[in-house]
């Protein structure tokens, strides 16, 4: 059994949706940063990088998951909850960089 025959039956994270899940929440971290961020509740320069960061890490945990499944939807392999974890982390990414525009902006 190769590494790709691996990564393909259990996907990345984990097996199935318990890893697109966990990708997602992590997508989802770096929404809730990154909002922070913009409404400059507590210290918003702080903030941007990590929602960057973040992001970007949920959006390329979320990407593999989502290029090494091999079946359709309904399957219990997490193509939809890779696809929301991709959404969420460009989501993400974006608010930190506005965060981090609007901080530099002001200083």
């Amino acid at each position: 059994m190769s590494i790709n025959d691996l990564l393909a039956a259990g996907g990345v994270g984990g097996s199935g949706r318990v890893g697109a899940t966990a990708f997602a929440l992590v997508s989802l971290a770096s929404v809730i940063i990154g909002g922070l961020a913009v409404r400059r509740v507590g210290a918003g320069r702080r903030r941007a990088p990590l929602a960057l960061a973040v992001g970007v890490v949920g959006l390329v945990l979320s990407a593999s998951h989502l290029a090494l499944t091999t079946e359709g939807f309904g399957t219990g392999q997490g193509r939809a909850g890779a696809i929301v974890g991709v959404v969420l982390g460009l989501v993400g990414v974006g608010l930190g960089a506005l965060a981090l525009a609007r901080s530099r902006r002001t200083a």
